[in-house]
């Protein structure tokens, strides 16, 4: 039977990546495992992995550093935090590094298989929907995560990329923000809906050198972005 993808775990508790290895290869997942993060990058250069599960607290590293490092070789791939620690500070910085989640310990097992499942799907119809949009005086390049103003390339982080195209794809319509939140981080939550928030205000900086442009609320249901035309 073919794998279900690749996965790269980045666990220095042998106790738990052992049983986090079992469950993702009884679903059908190939895992491989490293206990520190100098190891888990090793591996990560002789992939290819479709997703990687990194714990924040390692013995040598933690796992930002690790998620960063991990961009470097490939800005695409999809990533998510598994922490026994709960501060709002460290999901917000996970989310910011462009994690698609933040999961505490203990977690529920089947939830856990739920949001890679939903990770994967997402991230395999990437090449399904357009890559390229033009709005006002800006060019948007989904795959290469860029913004270009007048020849000025701007690099965006993948969770300010994601927010951006499902704005342009319901450019001058409503974008429901729980939709979106959901589409986005595989679940509906205040603190995640605080975040994207966040990334609304980032991409609406971005984008104010041309006055056409703005990423209006409409109060408690989401967000439109619009375009006015010329004249």
């Amino acid at each position: 039977m073919s794998s279900k993808g690749n996965i790269l775990i980045v666990e220095d508790d042998l106790s738990l990546g052992y049983l986090l290895m079992e469950l993702l290869e009884s679903d059908g997942y190939s895992i491989k495992l490293a206990r520190n993060g100098q190891t888990g990058l090793e591996q990560f250069k002789k992939g290819p992995f479709e997703l990687c599960i990194l714990d924040v607290m390692l013995g040598d590293t933690d796992g930002f550093q690790v998620a960063k490092q991990i961009r470097l070789e490939n800005p695409d791939i999809p990533f998510l935090f598994l922490t026994a620690r709960v501060l709002k500070e460290d999901r917000l910085k996970g989310y910011a590094l462009g994690a698609e989640d933040y999961i505490t310990k203990p977690f529920d097992e089947e939830e856990l298989l739920c949001k890679i499942a939903v990770i994967l799907r997402r991230s395999q119809q990437v090449q399904e929907v357009p890559a390229q949009f033009c709005i006002g005086d800006y060019h948007f390049d989904y795959t290469k995560q860029e913004l270009v103003y007048q020849n000025q390339v701007e690099r965006i982080t993948e969770k300010e990329n994601e927010v951006l195209r499902l704005l342009c794809l319901h450019q001058n319509n409503i974008l429901r923000r729980d939709d979106a939140v959901e589409r986005i981080y595989g679940e509906k939550d205040y603190f995640l809906g605080r975040s994207f928030d966040v990334f609304i205000s980032r991409l609406r900086k971005m984008l104010r050198n041309d006055p056409r442009i703005s990423i209006e609320n409409v109060f408690k249901v989401g967000f439109i972005l619009k375009v006015r035309d010329e004249g």
